[in-house]
C-alpha cells in the first residue's frame, strides 16, 4: 500500500528536525533518471518490492539538513550535478530510514538493498520501476532553509 503523503512529511520531519512540506508533483520521467538518486527495496527473497527516487536538489538539501551542514554547499553539488561523498553517504542513510515508510505491522519485511547516485549505472529494471504507472507516490518537499527537490516511491505489488 502507498503511504499517504503525510508519512513522508512526517518521517522526513522527524529525521531532519525541520517541519518540511509536501505537495503532489509531477511523475518522474526518463530525462530525470540520470540526476536521481534510486533506492531499491527488496522483501526477504530479494524480490524487488519498491524504488524510491530523490531528484539531486531533493537528495543534496536533505544530505545537507540530516548533517546540519550549510546550504551552501548543497546549493553547489546541484550547480555541479553531483553529491559530495559526505552528502551521499547522508542520503543512503536517508534512504535507509525510508524503508519505514514500506514496513507495516504484519505485513511482510522489506529493507533497502542499494542505493544508486547520479551517474552511477544501475539495472533497466529499476529505472523502468521508478517510471512505472500505478502503486506510486509523487511528491514536492520543501526543507526549510535549504530548498525544495521531488520525491517518487513506486512499489510493486505491495
Amino acid at each position: 500500500m502507498v503511504p499517504a503523503p503525510l508519512a513522508v512529511r512526517n518521517l522526513l520531519s522527524d529525521l531532519l528536525g525541520r517541519d518540511v512540506t509536501v505537495a503532489p508533483a509531477d511523475p518522474v520521467v526518463a530525462a530525470d533518471v540520470p540526476t536521481t538518486v534510486i533506492a531499491v527495496y527488496v522483501d526477504n527473497g530479494l524480490q524487488l518490492t519498491g524504488v524510491v527516487g530523490l531528484d539531486l536538489p531533493l537528495a543534496a538539501f536533505a544530505g545537507a539538513a540530516l548533517g546540519l551542514m550549510p546550504a551552501g554547499g548543497a546549493e553547489d553539488c546541484v550547480k555541479e550535478n553531483e553529491l559530495s561523498p559526505v552528502l551521499a553517504e547522508n542520503v543512503k542513510e536517508l534512504c535507509n530510514v525510508l524503508t519505514g515508510l514500506l514496513n507495516r505491522a504484519g505485513g511482510s519485511h522489506h529493507r533497502l538493498h542499494h542505493v544508486y547516485l547520479p551517474g552511477e549505472d544501475h539495472p533497466g529494471d529499476v529505472a523502468a520501476q521508478l517510471l512505472a504507472i500505478g502503486h506510486r507516490l509523487d511528491l514536492n518537499v520543501d526543507v526549510p532553509r535549504y530548498g525544495e527537490g521531488r520525491f517518487s516511491l513506486s512499489l510493486v505489488g505491495i
